[in-house]
């Protein structure tokens, strides 16, 4: 079992034990139904990991699936690790293939395909059962027929209960093919990617990841965020923390970043804490002003930063990287970054890791899964 896997999943612990008090997991919490409070709690504040090649947080729902199957059974630290490990590269094989087309059509993919992923991580956390394959296949077929999520719910509660929707919608999936639940993966996942705009996947492509049988690598392209808010915003939040503030009060900055990073922070002016996590102008503004955002940085917006980002020109630019930003004025490049820290190509250190860890849940929680 890969190192990387336990970093993503204390990782995603971690967001969640500090997501817990936030208000949409207290509301989640309310429904009495455990796995959906911890998923929201995982997600709420946006700081959990993201494997851009499809743009999803693969952990957002195999971590609470996994969690909770294993729980169910008593098992250990290292069943849940392989569950886990099943169902991210399973929501990395359709979220990978869909993308950028689930985008493009509205759809947020860590809801969407989390279905799936949380689907498998229960199927490999669950005993030996009879039907063996063909209830895997079942399971996920059953999970597609409940996949959504709305990139419109971006700013607000809508985004992590969604997300919850989708590892809640895995975990029924399986249970009801493993009570004798049927339905055909190949008819359905066409199904699936006709409706996303994507092209077809062979369904023993994706049962494969599912049941063990290729072993899946989409854990090495997997980001741990350095900053707690949209992880298309980071490149610009690092690319202005490099600038003189004074440059934020001197004029009309430019910062240009690839379409889809507007697709996914397209708030202009937030209103909300929320709202301000998917807002490119006023991060940079942020860390032209304030430097590094913290969760903190997040419990409402911040009116001076507001008026500083009402200066600045975002634009869209192809040229780009998926994840590079450019900030520049009067055709003057003043910075450029194209893959922020907790990025492959700039992986968090150890101790990086472990400082978020306790920052977020304290010191009990870093050897968790020792």
């Amino acid at each position: 079992m890969s190192d990387r896997y336990a970093a993503a999943m204390l990782d995603w612990l971690a967001c969640a034990a500090r997501g817990r008090n936030e208000p949409a997991a207290r509301a989640a919490e309310a429904l009495g139904d455990d796995l959906q409070a911890a998923a929201v709690a995982g997600h709420v504040l946006d700081f959990d990991d993201t494997w851009t090649p499809g743009l999803a947080h693969l952990s957002a729902a195999a971590a609470p699936a996994a969690l909770f199957a294993v729980a169910e059974r008593d098992g250990t630290v290292r069943e849940a690790l392989a569950a886990y490990a099943r169902g991210f590269e399973t929501m990395a094989a359709l979220a990978g293939h869909g993308h950028p087309a689930i985008y493009q059509r509205g759809t947020h993919p860590t809801a969407a395909t989390g279905a799936v992923g949380a689907a498998a991580a229960w199927m490999a956390a669950a005993p030996p059962e009879p039907g063996g394959e063909e209830a895997t296949g079942a399971a996920l077929a059953l999970a597609l027929t409940r996949a959504g999520g709305l990139l419109a719910a971006f700013g607000g509660h809508g985004k992590p209960f969604g997300v919850a929707g989708g590892a809640a919608a895995g975990r029924d999936a399986a249970r009801l093919a493993l009570a004798g639940g049927r339905a055909d993966l190949g008819a359905i996942l066409a199904g699936a990617c006709d409706a996303w705009g994507a092209d077809p996947l062979p369904a023993d492509d994706l049962m494969a990841i599912a049941t063990g049988a290729v072993p899946g690598r989409a854990i090495e392209e997997n980001w741990i965020k350095a900053y707690p808010c949209c992880l298309q915003t980071h490149s610009a939040i690092e690319a202005a923390l490099t600038v003189d503030a004074t440059q934020a009060r001197a004029g009309r900055l430019r910062a240009r970043v690839h379409p889809i990073s507007l697709r996914a922070a397209a708030v202009q002016r937030p209103r909300t804490g929320m709202e301000a996590k998917f807002s490119i102008p006023y991060l940079v503004a942020w860390g032209l002003l304030r430097g590094r955002p913290a969760v903190e940085s997040f419990d409402d917006v911040d009116e001076e930063v507001v008026d500083a980002s009402l200066r600045l020109v975002v634009e869209a630019d192809e040229s780009l990287g998926q994840s590079e930003a450019v900030l520049d004025r009067d055709g003057y490049e003043l910075a450029r970054v194209v893959e922020a820290l907790g990025s492959p190509s700039r992986p968090m250190s150890k101790a990086e890791l472990e400082t978020k860890v306790r920052t977020l849940a304290g010191a009990e929680l870093v050897s968790a899964l020792d």
